[in-house]
């Protein structure tokens, strides 16, 4: 019979969506990326400001246990130097402060007789203060948390995270030197939206850490910031400028990091080192726990393209083009809220007919708004939301577009849809059709996405054509002198048009 003896933070590592606790492998996969002689200095000392489950801290001291066995021969001596003077962390909880005391001290408390290590309090140098937000206008100062939501009872968690709480983060640990600091934050907080809406956390922690001026920072994120959006604008900007990121490793698919766990867009993680300036090697993930690697400058585009081989395409793809982002039509385009469905008849004589998710109807003309008067023309639209979300299918392939179709005149749609183009002429909004229903197209489209909304800047490495012509992948493919391998890439990650 086979013994089955799993480590228990590999198990936690899949409980929840909420807060992804990171298993060990990945740990260490993040440990590997730093320089190997830190771990025989006894005087590197790490911060996790965002401890859960204290899987870094844990594999640190494995790696400080074994590195310093020639410096401080003493086992015990060696582990009390190693938790007392190297080794530091922040909850981001009162439960997971107990958890990371156990994984890392063997004891929930560190003054105790069963702690691996022993201290005067029971905290050790794993801490967890219960704050509160500071609230101005209904949101957090420091988080932007909603104070409908989280200004709470004692009873129940604020999600007040310490490190990001004050405007000088050296102040909890009386402006102590960390050689490096590395974690898994909280990924984001209900902003008090609809049930979908959260505003992202995690950019804060990313730079609060820099504030405290570590040789090295590692954290692993979700990949959204890669295109920005909802808050992450100039968190994108600073990191695609940023020459001291040595390394991104990226993956698409965020299974592959938290079995279990899907977080749209994918996740990443990445080496900051202060000492480093150049181009980052971008390491894609692949099948079977293997790389495509490339050393690239971040900053090539407005957005990251975060596959190496896509990078050749759009390189080839932009050279002498005007891009689609700069005819598609913003968000919203006919301020129609999308639970609006109009009426089953016509009330006015100057009614149009409304497209919803819910089929056709009519509503007043005068309610609608019309910056660029395309309301006579033809309109190619698609649905704001990617295709299948931001997950590929169980053959590892995307659609991106959905529901793709023309407005006739005097027709309009709600805020569900994106319009893509207007025409005078019918056959070219249907020319314009068989562009987007190219694979070349969607696989552009598809570079500028980490989230499942489809927007305006999206388009940003699609090319304009003429739409007097169809088109098709193969005219497409020569037209921009695509290589054999380069449309076999294109063909394996986009799915024929439904």
């Amino acid at each position: 019979m086979n013994n089955y003896n799993p480590d228990v933070l590999s198990c936690l590592a899949n409980l929840s969506n909420d807060e992804v606790f990171t298993p060990p492998q990945l740990a260490n996969q993040m440990l590997d990326m730093l320089p190997q002689e830190l771990f025989r200095s006894p005087d590197t000392k790490f911060l996790d400001p965002c401890t859960k489950s204290g899987v870094f801290l844990r594999e640190i001291a494995k790696r400080l246990i074994d590195g310093l066995a020639d410096t401080i021969p003493d086992l015990q001596s060696r582990i009390d130097h190693i938790m007392h003077h190297q080794l530091y962390g922040i909850a981001i909880t009162r439960l997971t402060s107990l958890m990371s005391r156990r994984s890392l001290y063997c004891s929930k408390d560190a003054s105790c007789k069963y702690s691996l290590s022993h201290f005067d309090d029971a905290d050790g140098n794993i801490h967890f203060d219960e704050i509160l937000h500071t609230w101005q206008n209904g949101k957090c100062i420091f988080c932007g948390a909603s104070q409908e939501v989280y200004d709470r009872g004692e009873d129940l968690e604020t999600h007040a995270y310490e490190f990001i709480h004050t405007n000088n983060p050296n102040e909890l640990y009386n402006n102590m030197t960390f050689d490096v600091i590395i974690g898994n934050p909280p990924y984001q907080l209900s902003d008090g939206g609809q049930a979908a809406s959260a505003k992202p956390l995690y950019h804060y922690f990313v730079e609060q850490a820099k504030k405290l001026k570590p040789r090295y920072l590692t954290m692993i994120i979700p990949a959204r910031w890669y295109a920005g959006g909802k808050g992450l604008d100039s968190f994108r900007m600073n990191m695609l400028s940023n020459c001291h990121i040595k390394t991104l490793v990226d993956y698409n698919n965020s299974a592959d990091c938290f079995p279990g766990v899907n977080i749209a867009g994918g996740v990443c993680y990445f080496l900051w080192d202060k000492e480093y300036s150049g181009m980052c090697e971008i390491r894609n993930s692949i099948k079977n726990e293997s790389f495509d690697c490339e050393v690239r400058s971040l900053e090539e585009f407005p957005v990251l393209v975060r596959n190496n081989t896509a990078v050749h395409i759009v390189r080839k793809m932009l050279k002498g083009s005007r891009t689609l982002d700069e005819k598609v039509y913003s968000y919203s385009y006919f301020a129609i809220r999308s639970y609006e469905r109009g009426t089953s008849k016509i009330e006015r004589n100057d009614d149009v007919v409304l497209l919803s998710s819910q089929g056709k109807g009519y509503f007043p003309k005068r309610q609608i708004t019309d910056r660029e008067n395309i309301l006579k023309k033809y309109k190619v639209i698609i649905t704001y939301a990617m295709s299948g979300g931001n997950k590929p299918t169980q053959n590892g392939d995307y659609q991106v577009v959905s529901s793709l179709q023309i407005l006739a005149p005097n027709e309009v749609c709600t805020e569900t849809y994106l319009v893509l183009g207007s025409f005078d002429d019918r056959t070219e909004a249907l020319n314009m059709c068989r562009y987007v229903c190219t694979k070349t197209f969607r696989f552009l489209l598809l570079q500028a996405l980490t989230s499942i909304h489809i927007t305006k800047d999206s388009f940003l490495f699609v090319p304009q054509q003429d739409f007097s012509k169809p088109w098709t992948d193969e005219e497409l493919y020569k037209k921009y002198g695509l290589t054999d391998e380069e449309i076999a890439f294109i063909e394996s990650m986009i799915r024929p048009m439904e």
